[in-house]
């Protein structure tokens, strides 16, 4: 699993200076940057709800000791972990620090990857957790707005395209298959922008074309035979906010002309009226065709699409962000047990193997689907799904320890399926060899002959 994190962040609490800067030459090597302390005194300035790195500290310390740190910490954040270092025999200090809420302790002397695969381990938890509670938090604000889910290069480089152009007043094209999540990342957009006006969603596919124009531009009373009253359309409905064109392949040609001129001067006049009106909102677009190939063959116009394409967001379609479909699962399941009020199926490694290999025509939306038949008792395929009830997660176990369980099981299958050739499962995975070499290590997979023989 690619944690999806900018940085690695390690506070680190010990006395003795040539062990500290052991220490912290280690971590800084594994990638993360170290703020040193010599007391638990000096290391307060970091200790916060929302610090998103990890704590290693040694017990015995001149002040306040490292399990006096240790409750403060768990008072302060129970979910932030700390990794406590022990000398050489005190393990019944060790066991007190586990039962103190330690994510993990160490004893003295230690192997510098003994402290790497602990803390790599520990921060790949906190991120995940940190990454939970900002979806929580943007529900709460916001109920309607549904959750990009994800940690895959894929779908980070989705979030920080969403992070830089979403404060911006700048028109966008979501280009997406079906069901790839367009108005998901559309919705997103809306809410980055700040802006406090409605977002009005219009699917240009299911408007018949002779209603097209009025719903969008609206009319004046009188303009055609059933017209008895003014209507305002949703460009001008959607004052403040955001106004969202799905499959905008299939807008009419003639109406295309007339939303490049209202994109362009900001204005519009209503169907039957002579009057123009200015218009106050941030348009969308999104597209499962390829519209510049459009513009080619006629059937699209070129100027339109340079316009609303200043700039583009592509998504990927699920088969390329397959690390995603063990969270997009569990996040879909939840959901449904809620609506269905249903207990949470389980499921074995083996059948998430299966799932996460499954070619997804339809996207996330069809995973979507499945976790709802799942829940229901007729997904097909899975007969052997049973249900417990009160877990929280399947099998009652942590959704990173499950994750981990099943990242552990497919790298050593895809290894055993490429004869051993790291360079061929790095490829197969989608991972680079680095990333797969720090996997092998993490999950104390012994290579053996699994030799990278591609270089």
């Amino acid at each position: 699993m690619e944690a999806g994190v900018a940085t690695l962040e390690a506070v680190l609490i010990e006395d003795e200076q040539a062990v500290r800067e052991a220490i912290a030459q280690t971590l800084e090597l594994g990638g993360f940057t170290v703020h040193a302390c010599d007391s638990v005194e000096q290391a307060q300035a970091w200790l916060s709800p929302g610090f998103a790195g990890v704590i290693v500290t040694d017990v015995r310390l001149p002040g306040r000791s490292g399990l006096e740190l240790l409750t403060q910490v768990v008072t302060l954040d129970p979910d932030l972990p700390v990794i406590v270092v022990t000398g050489h025999g005190d393990v019944s200090m060790a066991v007190d620090a586990m039962r103190a809420g330690a994510y993990d302790f160490i004893e003295k002397p230690f192997a510098a990857e003994r402290l790497m695969e602990t803390a790599h381990r520990a921060q790949e938890k906190r991120s995940l957790i940190l990454e939970n509670r900002r979806l929580k938090a943007a529900w709460v604000a916001h109920p309607d707005m549904p959750s990009l889910i994800g940690q895959s290069a894929a779908i980070e480089k989705v979030r920080t395209m969403i992070r830089s152009v979403g404060p911006t007043m700048v028109d966008i094209l979501v280009n997406g298959q079906t069901g790839s999540g367009k108005e998901v990342v559309a919705r997103q957009l809306h809410v980055a922008s700040g802006r406090k006006g409605s977002f009005v969603a219009i699917n240009c596919g299911a408007l018949p074309e002779a209603v097209f124009e009025s719903e969008i531009f609206g009319h004046e009373a009188g303009a055609f035979t059933s017209a008895q009253k003014r209507r305002i359309g949703k460009l001008e409905y959607a004052k403040g906010g955001t106004v969202f064109l799905d499959e905008i392949e299939s807008m009419p040609l003639a109406l295309q002309v007339k939303l490049l001129r209202v994109l362009q001067e900001r204005k519009l006049e209503r169907l039957g009226g002579n009057e123009p009106i200015a218009i106050d909102c941030r348009i969308i677009a999104a597209s499962k065709a390829n519209l510049l190939q459009m513009s080619a063959q006629g059937s699209f116009r070129e100027d339109l699409y340079y316009r609303i394409g200043v700039v583009s967001i592509d998504l990927p379609r699920l088969n390329e962000r397959r690390e995603d479909i063990p969270l997009l699962l569990a996040h879909f399941i939840q959901g449904a047990a809620l609506r269905y009020q249903r207990p949470l199926p389980q499921w074995t490694l083996a059948q998430m193997a299966q799932w996460q290999t499954r070619d997804w025509p339809g996207n996330v939306r069809e995973l979507r689907n499945f976790a709802d038949r799942l829940v229901l008792g007729v997904a097909e395929g899975v007969a052997d799904l049973t249900v417990q009830e009160g877990d929280d997660l399947p099998s009652g176990v942590s959704l990173p320890q499950q994750m981990d369980n099943y990242e552990r099981m497919l790298i050593a299958e895809t290894l055993n399926a490429s004869g051993g050739n790291v360079a061929i499962a790095a490829d197969r995975l989608g991972l680079p060899k680095k990333t797969l070499y720090d996997k092998l290590k993490k999950y104390q997979l012994a290579v053996g002959k699994m030799q990278d023989r591609g270089e």
